[in-house]
């Protein structure tokens, strides 16, 4: 996700800049292509260095994916504590990161490395699209479906695993779905013509919305039944293990959320559980709003009809039971 900052010059070929929070840049180099940008970086989610390698690299990519973009070219970016881990480690974060990304069809090409007081591992993804064909999360329309491609839960599963209170099964379902690139995912929104993309990753599946919404003018509706969540996360978030930056989401986002009267606070917290690689929000007009599902699924991808586009003059989610 872009950092919400003015683009510093006016250029007509700057396509998608920092204005509407989106997943990547996008520069348009001539009529048939157009450059895709984006980066992204965290400290590890899991104790395995090749596992952590892997998701910071399926993370980053999934920006591209979001746009619509074929990835290209990836840059390595790594704060590593070299005199505190054995460089074996790092190694394990480079070929985790390098193998995901040629199962991505791109390429590792360099990076930069600084020394650091806990490890830190991100890249730097460049893609391309045709310019006409670039989907941002600035054109849903009213009457469009919403597709959510990934379940939520891994923010709150990894909080658990931290605390030593995620099982096997918990914790291989979250890595399972953070190493999983959304390129599958992708290919099917491209060809069915979605009508605007994101990627749910820190802000929560509500925070991702709430900046579709607003970028395109529009208010949505999401259908709490629907919305896909791994197994054991209701009951490892009514055990405590929740992390902050739900908290933090909620607090941000109340005066743009409503929810029926009986959802849980449980509830609320999962639909803001930062997620780490999560799924891509596809907004589809309604008629194509199954054969997308069918798709995805077809794919082996566990897409899913969560909600809708509503007519709104402010970016206002309802949440219903």
């Amino acid at each position: 996700m872009l950092c919400h900052l003015n683009d510093s010059m006016e250029d007509p070929n700057l396509l998608v800049g920092s204005s509407t929070s989106d997943d990547a840049a996008v520069y348009r180099l001539n009529d048939e292509t157009a450059l895709v940008q984006t980066v992204d970086y965290f400290t590890p989610v899991v104790d395995d260095p090749y596992t952590f390698g892997q998701i910071t690299a399926a993370n980053a990519l999934s920006d591209i994916y979001a746009m619509g973009a074929k990835p290209l070219l990836a840059l390595n970016i790594i704060g590593f504590p070299v005199k505190l881990l054995s460089l074996d480690v790092l190694v394990e974060i480079l070929r985790g990161g390098a193998d995901k990304v040629k199962e991505a069809g791109a390429i590792v090409v360099g990076g930069h490395s600084i020394e650091d007081q806990e490890p830190k591992y991100g890249l730097a993804v460049t893609g391309i699209a045709h310019p006409d064909h670039i989907i941002t999360n600035a054109t849903a329309r009213p009457g469009d479906a919403l597709i959510l491609t990934k379940p939520l839960g891994t923010g709150i599963i990894n909080t658990a695993i931290k605390g030593k209170m995620a099982d096997s099964a918990a914790s291989n379902a979250a890595v399972n779905l953070m190493t999983a690139l959304n390129d599958r995912a992708a290919r099917v929104m491209v060809d069915l013509g979605a009508a605007a993309c994101t990627d749910v990753t820190g802000f929560g599946l509500v925070g991702h919305l709430y900046e579709m919404l607003a970028a395109s003018g529009v208010g949505g509706r999401m259908f709490l039944p629907e919305i896909p969540v791994l197994d054991q996360v209701r009951p490892l978030a009514e055990l405590g293990m929740a992390p902050g930056g739900a908290y933090r989401n909620l607090e941000f986002l109340a005066e743009w959320l409503r929810w029926d009267a009986d959802i849980k606070d449980i509830d609320r917290l999962i639909l803001a559980d930062p997620q780490t690689s999560g799924g891509l929000l596809i907004a589809v007009s309604a008629d194509r709003a199954e054969e997308m599902v069918s798709s995805l699924q077809e794919a082996g991808v566990a897409g899913a009809l969560i909600g809708q586009i509503i007519e709104s003059d402010q970016p206002l989610i309802h949440v219903e039971k």
